[in-house]
């Protein structure tokens, strides 16, 4: 069982930078739930007056979380933020400060993101990617993939515990972000093969409630299936926004790259990025990316 910051005595100041669908609300179990100060930023004012209002310090800049935190968490869309946002860590945090990257990348990215920063200023880094839902980001219930030493892992664990119900430390920096991509890939192509197989079963007469009853007391049962098929492409709604088609094809993207890295074909995935694809040239790459069910059965 993780020991709290209390416990452990870490009162010292947190940043947090980037408060979207996500940040945000992971943001909020940082500020009610740590002891100490926590320092915030993103370029939405909106975003960072919420915040504020309970009890965050609101920044102008990264730079300003970077010189007044010991720990910052980092949510942003990809590597690329986050390589920028650490050229602003290099330069302005104190050596032995940590960053704690949330986002999911590239692994190649984590590793090059950990030696700028230590060479830079002997600042430490992770990469903790998170899993499962908005609403689990909402009620502190996240699934976090960490890569990083034992040492900054035990430092940054009971923070981390803060956002997450499932803390795994996954091995050295770079770790966290492959089992996030396996995790996302196994996913998205579950999805991908539960699309084809529901319309299979609507076509020849079985309405798709009846099927996810039915094969979820058998061996199809998954998660993807109670979930994702059960509430989203069993009645069709597919809300736009909610994790659309480039989000996939982003993650993916990073999945097929690290596995072509090592020696290894991912027909699969391949396969299944097609889907998305298609949906984004389809016209429907902004609804919530079970929509490919849609695609099915017209080409």
């Amino acid at each position: 069982m993780v020991q709290t910051p209390t416990t452990l005595g870490f009162i010292g100041p947190i940043g947090f930078i980037g408060l979207g669908v996500m940040g945000g609300p992971m943001c909020r179990n940082v500020i009610t739930k740590h002891p100490g100060t926590v320092y915030v930023y993103d370029m939405n004012q909106q975003a960072l007056r919420a915040m504020a209002d309970l009890g965050a310090i609101a920044c102008s800049s990264d730079v300003d979380v970077a010189k007044a935190a010991d720990i910052t968490f980092l949510s942003l869309p990809g590597g690329k933020e986050v390589m920028h946002v650490c050229g602003a860590f290099a330069v302005e945090a104190r050596p032995g400060t940590v960053v704690v990257d949330l986002s999911t990348t590239a692994v190649a990215d984590a590793r090059a993101t950990a030696s700028m920063l230590v060479a830079a200023n002997g600042i430490l880094f992770a990469d903790a990617p998170v899993a499962r839902t908005r609403q689990a980001a909402i009620d502190g219930t996240l699934s976090i993939m960490v890569g990083a030493s034992d040492a900054v892992f035990a430092r940054i664990a009971p923070l981390l515990a803060y956002m997450g119900s499932d803390v795994t430390h996954c091995g050295e920096v770079g770790c966290g972000q492959v089992v996030k991509l396996v995790n996302n890939t196994l996913l998205f192509e579950h999805v991908a093969a539960l699309a084809e197989m529901m319309v299979v079963a609507e076509r020849a007469g079985v309405t798709p409630e009846k099927l996810i009853a039915a094969v979820s007391l058998g061996s199809g049962d998954s998660f993807a299936l109670r979930n994702h098929g059960l509430k989203a492409m069993a009645p069709r709604v597919f809300p736009e926004k909610a994790f659309p088609s480039p989000y996939v094809l982003k993650d993916m993207g990073y999945a097929i790259d690290l596995a072509d890295q090592i020696g290894v074909d991912p027909k699969m995935a391949q396969l299944a990025r097609s889907y998305y694809q298609s949906a984004v040239d389809a016209g429907i790459g902004e609804k919530y990316f079970p929509a490919i069910i849609e695609l099915i059965g017209k080409d």
